[in-house]
C-alpha cells in the first residue's frame, strides 16, 4: 500500500480537564433493561443511533451497564491509543469467563495477557511453514468434496480453519487428534456469548446450559487427547505438552487441563472463528459480484500457471484477491464492537467518562462511515487500489482493531485466507444455492457468525 497515512485532527485532550461534561445519553430504552434488547436484536442499528443522535460520543444503557460509544477517526484514535492501565480490555468482558474458564485470557493480569499474545507461532519466520501447512489442509478438505455437490459455507470453513489454525498455532501432531466434533462444540460455545450475558452470564437459560455442556465436552475431548499423547513415545513436543509439564515451586502442575482447555478455546476463537466467517463471506461477496470473482479467478490462474507453490505465493501480493478479502472484512467485521472498562477517568474533547463505565468503538459503524468510505454499503474492492487506498485511514478501517490492541494475528489471517482461496479457486467453481440477499449474519450473539443455512454449490474445474 502506498500513500501516507492521513493526519487526524485529535481534539486537545488538555481541554478535557477533570469534571468534563458527561457523554450525551441515547434516548429510548425500556425500564430496567434500557437498550439491552436492541443490542440483542439489532445491535448495529443501535450503534448507528448513538452516532446519529449523540454525535461522536454517546452513552447506551445495557440493563444498568453504561457503555459510551466513540465514533469517528479522532475519537477512535483516543480509544486505541489509551494505555491498558486506563482502559482495560479484560474487565470489559466478564461474560467470556464461562467460555474460556477462570485464570485464562480475560481474567489474567495485563502482563499475563501480554505474555499470552507473544505467540512464537505468529512470528514472520514461521509464516512460510504455516502457508505450507494451510495448503496441505485445504487440499485434504477438497479431497472430501468429490467432483460436484453442495456445502454449507459456515460448516465447511469452520472445519477447515479449525484444522489449519490448530496445526499452525499448536502443532501438526495435535491437529491429527481432532475430529469434526470440535467445530460443532465450538459453535455451541459461540452461541453462549448471548448479549443477555451482560446482565448475568450464569442465568438459568437454555443458551447458557448448552454453552456449559459444550465446554465440559471440550474438556473431555482434550483430556483424552492429552492422556493419549502422554503415553506415546517418540512424538514431537508441542505447545500443550510443554504447558502440561510446567511445574510450580512446589512441584505441582502449573496449569490444569481445564486451564489448558481455556487456552485452546482462546486460540481457536482468535485463529479459527474470525477466519471461518471471513472466508465464508469472501466467497459470498465474490459470487454476488460476478465481475469481481472473474478478476480474482483470472489473477489466480495467471499467478499459478507455471505450477508455482501456493504456499509461497500466499506470502506475496495477490492484489485482486487481497482487495476482495479486505472489502469483505470492511463490510463484515468479525467483531462488531470492541470494549474497554475505564479504570480511571477518560477524557476526550471536553467530555469525561468516569471510572467504572465502559467505552467502546464499533468496527461495524467505523468501516461504513461515509466520510471515509464513499458509497459505504457497496462491495467495491477497488477502494484499495493505488490512488484510493481507503484502508490507509488506520483509525477508521478497523476490522483488526488499531493501535496498541491491533490483532497480532492479522498477517496470519490474511495469509491463511489467500492460501485457502488460491487452492479452492484453482480447482473448483462455485455458485450460490440461495437468493443473494438471503445470506446474513446472526447478530444476537456478541461473537458474530453467519446465519445458517448459507449454502453454495461447487463443481471441479475442467482444465485443458
Amino acid at each position: 500500500m502506498s500513500g501516507a497515512t492521513p493526519a487526524i485532527s485529535v481534539p486537545d485532550l488538555a481541554t478535557s480537564a477533570r469534571g468534563g461534561k458527561p457523554a450525551p445519553r441515547l434516548g429510548g430504552g425500556l425500564p430496567l433493561l434500557g437498550h439491552l434488547l436492541d443490542l440483542r436484536r439489532r445491535p448495529i442499528e443501535l450503534f448507528w443511533r448513538v452516532r446519529n443522535e449523540c454525535g461522536e460520543i454517546g452513552e447506551m444503557n445495557w440493563a444498568g451497564t453504561r457503555v459510551v460509544l466513540l465514533t469517528g477517526e479522532a475519537a477512535q484514535e483516543a480509544f486505541f491509543r489509551a494505555e491498558e492501565e486506563q482502559l482495560d480490555q479484560a474487565a470489559a468482558y466478564p461474560f467470556m469467563t464461562p467460555v474460556f474458564g477462570r485464570g485464562v485470557v480475560f481474567d489474567g493480569t495485563p502482563e499475563q495477557r501480554r505474555q499470552a499474545m507473544r505467540n512464537q507461532s505468529l512470528r514472520d519466520k514461521m509464516m512460510r511453514t504455516h502457508a505450507e501447512t494451510i495448503a496441505v489442509e485445504t487440499r485434504r478438505m477438497m479431497d472430501k468434496l468429490g467432483d460436484a455437490g453442495e456445502i454449507d459455507l459456515l460448516d465447511f470453513f469452520s472445519e477447515l480453519t479449525l484444522y489449519t489454525s490448530s496445526a499452525c498455532l499448536i502443532g501438526k501432531e495435535f491437529r491429527e487428534e481432532l475430529s469434526d466434533e470440535y467445530f460443532r462444540v465450538f459453535y455451541e460455545l459461540e452461541k453462549g456469548t448471548d448479549a443477555i450475558a451482560y446482565v448475568n452470564p450464569h442465568l438459568p437459560l437454555p443458551v447458557f446450559h448448552k454453552r456449559d455442556r459444550a465446554r465440559a465436552r471440550l474438556v473431555e475431548l482434550l483430556t483424552d487427547v492429552f492422556e493419549r499423547r502422554a503415553k506415546r513415545e517418540g512424538g514431537t513436543r508441542e505447545l500443550f505438552d510443554v504447558l502440561l509439564q510446567i511445574r510450580d515451586a512446589e512441584g505441582k502442575p502449573r496449569y490444569t487441563i481445564d486451564q489448558v482447555t481455556g487456552m485452546f478455546i482462546s486460540m481457536m476463537f482468535a485463529g479459527h472463528h474470525t477466519t471461518s466467517g471471513t472466508a465464508a463471506w469472501t466467497l459470498i461477496e465474490l459470487l454476488r459480484n460476478p465481475g469481481e470473482i472473474e478478476k480474482v479467478r483470472a489473477e489466480v490462474d495467471a499467478i499459478y500457471a507455471d505450477g508455482r507453490d501456493v504456499s509461497y505465493q500466499a506470502l506475496r501480493e495477490i492484489p485482486h484477491l487481497e482487495a476482495g478479502i479486505k472489502e469483505t472484512l470492511r463490510l463484515h467485521p468479525p467483531l462488531i464492537i470492541l470494549m474497554r472498562k475505564v479504570l480511571y477517568d477518560f477524557h476526550y474533547d471536553g467530555y469525561t467518562v468516569p471510572a467504572g463505565k465502559l467505552v467502546a468503538v464499533s468496527p461495524a459503524v467505523s468501516n461504513r462511515m461515509p466520510e471515509v468510505f464513499p458509497d459505504p454499503d457497496r462491495f467495491d474492492p477497488a477502494r484499495y487500489a493505488e490512488g484510493r487506498e481507503e484502508d490507509r485511514h488506520v483509525m477508521a478501517w478497523i476490522p483488526f482493531g488499531a493501535g496498541r490492541h491491533r490483532c497480532v494475528g492479522a498477517a496470519f489471517a490474511m495469509m491463511q485466507l489467500k492460501a485457502i482461496f488460491s487452492d479452492l479457486l484453482l480447482r473448483y467453481e462455485f455458485e450460490l444455492s440461495q437468493p443473494p440477499e438471503s445470506y446474513c449474519n446472526d447478530h444476537s450473539k456478541m461473537v458474530v457468525q453467519l446465519r445458517q443455512p448459507c449454502r453454495a454449490r461447487y463443481r471441479r474445474r475442467v482444465t485443458a
